[in-house]
């Protein structure tokens, strides 16, 4: 086993679970398996595919998951195929051909492709092992808009004999159930890593409007000066207008949603893997299962419906275990838009049960990474020191007053607005709704104007945590006092309200392009200090030359946690280039000489 680890992904060692989990299924014995993005769940079916006879089986959700594990299994010198609509009848026939000779180690399949070919090239074949990616899709997607996922049970029907292995970063204690309840799992063991990721860095920003957040935007990518990452967006015209601001400023950037044709996401996403572009702009529709492993950032512009969403959407950060940054917007618009559609949906307490959980998370007082774990079921005894509410501790001060001025504002209108208009009326906006309705001769009127309407946003939502006042979604999203509010309201009660801090350190005025400069202490890595940042480049450079000579993604030639080991301990021997963790047998020998002379020179 740790010979074919070795020789076909580069590592010396398993990480935590993979061991076992491959051990389980060589047994013939069915599994689940939850471990965080980039924690190495691939390995756990392809390395039993590789010691087995036979052809494994690959259930993925999407076309383009499937080209990059093919890729990347490929580049390993693994002979690995995909059956999908995108190939040609001809490169369809000719891999069905060579799992029927044994020649394939790894055949991906869609479900429908799956099912499609259950009674033909399945019977044809020896098949080792039957291995679902994303398994969560089952449950999330079969239930809604992929009627074959619920229908995958018949697999161990039809092949008692073959083990199956389900796979996710992301399913709570009900979707774990209903995975192995749809995929009829014979008495499996469910392996659960931890979901911990603390290399990533966690922060929020709350009440933030549309120009603030481009502000914002603009300034954290600066900071992040040719490092790729995704900023995900709750619609396609928010993706659009977004990108186009972004490309404004001279940052290059993709826009990828499900109202494109296929060739334009196609192109959009084969940009961002080949760092052609620095930025995507998306829906959630993607980044499922790209194992890019240089995305260095993830910002969410609206608030996720679910901790499952978000955390599975911030997982594409940092998947190479380097610092990577996440940041979240979260805005009351949201919160009510969200709401909205949770209300509508088909599984209504459900839905808004996992909203209010990510609302939690939003608004927490506490260190984030707690409450993301907990919600997975794992505890911890400390705070994590990297998200925001570690770096900066929340102080609170005695805001009773302004919570009076808001209340009163909603009792003088009757209860019969929302929080836009609530704002402009603490402010003294003499907008048009507010004149149609007479609001501006309240005596709350411009009460709250030395107050900037975004505070005045990021205190309404602490309002809405402390129960000062509901939301009536029913009644045009009006506010509703609440007894506890009237307490405040008539001076029965205090309230306590977080001070509002603002981190405003970047400039946007003069925005000076610097070089993505990488700390090596934060390597993980027990190495000393001595990174050669010109070496770091130029074999950045040779890898971008060979990836394009092969039209590769430049991470699947080699990921820039390698490149940082390589600028690091800097081998100047094929052999010693080959000890690196990373660098496979068949790497080894096709890159080794070409990185070596580059790193000769700088020695």
């Amino acid at each position: 086993m740790l010979q074919t680890l070795k020789n076909h992904f580069g590592y010396d060692s398993f990480r935590p679970l993979q061991e076992e989990v491959i051990r389980h299924l060589l047994a013939h014995k069915d599994a689940l398996v939850l471990m965080p993005t980039g924690g190495g769940k691939s390995i756990c079916y392809q390395l039993p595919a590789l010691l087995s006879k036979g052809t494994a089986i690959v259930v993925s959700p999407l076309i383009s998951l499937m080209k990059d594990q093919v890729e990347t299994l490929c580049a390993n010198g693994i002979a690995a195929g995909a059956l999908n609509s995108n190939n040609s009848e001809t490169e369809n026939a000719a891999l069905k051909r060579a799992c029927m000779e044994g020649k394939l180690k790894l055949l991906y399949i869609s479900p429908e492709k799956l099912l499609a070919e259950a009674n033909y090239l399945l019977r044809d074949i020896h098949i080792s092992l039957f291995a679902i990616d994303e398994a969560h899709c089952i449950s999330q997607w079969g239930h809604d808009f992929r009627p074959e996922y619920t229908q995958m049970g018949i697999l161990h029907q039809q092949f008692p004999q073959v083990p199956i292995i389900a796979l996710t970063a992301t399913a709570d204690k009900l979707t774990r159930e209903d995975i192995v309840k749809q995929l009829h799992l014979d008495h499996p063991r469910i392996f659960l890593s931890s979901f911990n990721r603390p290399n990533l860095n966690l922060s929020v920003k709350r009440g933030y409007q549309q120009q603030e957040k481009s502000k914002a935007i603009l300034d954290f990518i600066e900071r992040h000066s040719g490092e790729s990452g995704i900023i995900y967006c709750m619609s396609r015209n928010k993706t659009e207008s977004v990108a186009h601001m972004l490309q404004k400023h001279g940052v290059r950037a993709a826009i990828y949603h499900a109202g494109l044709s296929p060739a334009q996401r196609d192109e959009a996403q084969d940009d961002f893997i080949n760092d052609r572009v620095q930025v995507v702009c998306a829906t959630i529709a993607f980044g499922m299962g790209i194992d890019k492993s240089n995305v260095r950032w993830v910002i969410h512009y609206n608030l996720p419906k679910s901790i499952e969403s978000f955390y599975q959407e911030i997982g594409r950060a940092g998947r190479d275990g380097l610092p990577s940054d996440t940041l979240l917007f979260y805005s009351l618009a949201d919160l009510i838009l969200l709401t909205k559609f949770a209300t509508e949906s088909g599984q209504q307490s459900i839905n808004l049960e996992k909203l209010q959980r990510m609302q939690q998370y939003a608004e927490a007082d506490i260190c984030r990474r707690r409450i993301l774990l907990s919600y997975f079921g794992e505890s911890t005894t400390h705070d994590c020191g990297n998200c925001d509410v570690c770096k900066n501790p929340p102080e609170r001060f005695d805001g009773t007053i302004i919570v009076q001025k808001a209340l009163s504002a909603i009792v003088r209108t009757e209860q019969q607005i929302g929080t836009g208009m609530l704002v402009d009326i603490l402010r003294g906006n003499m907008s048009h709704e507010v004149m149609e309705k007479g609001y501006q001769q309240l005596k709350t009127f411009g009460v709250g104007r030395e107050v900037p309407a975004r505070d005045w946003q990021d205190y309404l939502l602490q309002m809405l945590q402390l129960g000062y006042f509901e939301i009536a979604y029913n009644e045009n999203s009006h506010l509703k006092i609440t007894p506890t509010g009237m307490d405040v309201l008539f001076g029965r009660a205090k309230a306590q309200l977080v001070t509002i801090w603002r981190d405003e350190s970047a400039s946007t005025i003069h925005r000076r392009k610097r070089k993505a400069s990488i700390s090596v202490k934060e390597l993980p890595l027990d190495l000393p200090n001595t990174e050669d940042e010109d070496l770091f480049e130029a074999l950045r450079a040779l890898r971008k030359r060979l990836a394009d000579q092969e039209a590769l993604p430049p991470y699947i030639v080699l990921s820039d946690k390698v490149l940082h080991l390589l600028s690091t301990s800097r081998p100047t021997t094929i052999e010693e280039f080959g000890s690196i963790s990373g660098i496979s047998e068949y790497k080894k020998k096709k890159y080794g000489k070409e990185f070596v002379e580059v790193i000769r020179r700088y020695d």
